[in-house]
């Protein structure tokens, strides 16, 4: 019996048994990646990337089905409908990024959607194998190699730091070798000038390493001269 279930589900054609295991493995495959993206706090979890799985092995099921019932095997396109899945797929991606003033967040949740709609279309036509080690390979992706991201102090993020003076600044230099040993790269700036105020405003485009301590920074930023404010933003503040 088990030999004839081994047989049916990995037969070309498609049929009632072989087309349920499809969309089970499919949605068990989709949740364990939509386990680790809820995680993290993302908006697409477990009932997104297991529902996209299954619409896509469904596609893929339809696909396979719709020439080998009504057209023949020789004479219809098994890919015709699959194809549209890997260009439709893309408004859930566009969804699940996220833009705030500058800053852009959800590209690997977007990835990952894209990535398990393939998924989906790999077990619907059969791929077991490699369905599962794509699954794999994707948590190896999402879980080390983000580890290791960490550990190499790779993982910047592009912010401006926004510094409100109590004087005329002429001269930028202190804040940059400021910067420079808090291991923050100073990419760009732009300075405001209020000379009746006695005031500025720099806008530091800098790329701060997730562990770095701002409250320190800040403490000794506001130690090179009289500042009024000092915040980390997505935009600038002029």
């Amino acid at each position: 019996m088990f030999d004839n279930f081994i047989t049916e589900i990995n037969s070309v054609e498609v049929t009632t048994l072989s087309s349920v295991y499809k969309l089970v493995l499919s949605m068990v495959l989709g949740a364990v990646i939509g386990y680790e993206r809820k995680r993290k706090g993302q908006i697409a979890g477990v009932r997104t990337f297991s529902l996209i799985a299954m619409g896509a092995t469904l596609a893929m099921i339809l696909s396979i089905y719709v020439p080998q019932e009504y057209l023949g095997l020789k004479n219809g396109d098994p890919g015709r409908i699959a194809a549209q899945v890997v260009s439709g797929i893309g408004f859930l991606g566009a969804g699940a990024i996220i833009q705030m003033k500058g800053s852009v967040r959800g590209l690997t949740t977007a990835a990952g959607i894209w990535m398990v709609a393939a998924l989906g279309l790999t077990v619907g036509v059969g791929m077991y194998v490699i369905a599962t080690v794509a699954t794999i390979l994707i948590l190896f992706i999402l879980w080390v190699l983000e580890r290791i991201e960490h550990r190499m102090s790779a993982n910047y993020e592009s912010r401006i730091l926004n510094i409100h003076t109590a004087f005329v600044v002429q001269d930028i230099t202190p804040y940059r070798n400021l910067l420079k040993e808090r291991h923050v790269s100073l990419t760009n700036f732009f300075i405001s000038v209020d000379y009746e105020a006695n005031t500025s405003t720099l806008n530091l485009v800098v790329l701060v390493p997730e562990t770095t301590d701002l409250t320190d920074l800040f403490n000794d930023i506001r130690r090179i001269s009289p500042t009024r404010g000092i915040s980390l933003a997505n935009q600038t503040t002029f």
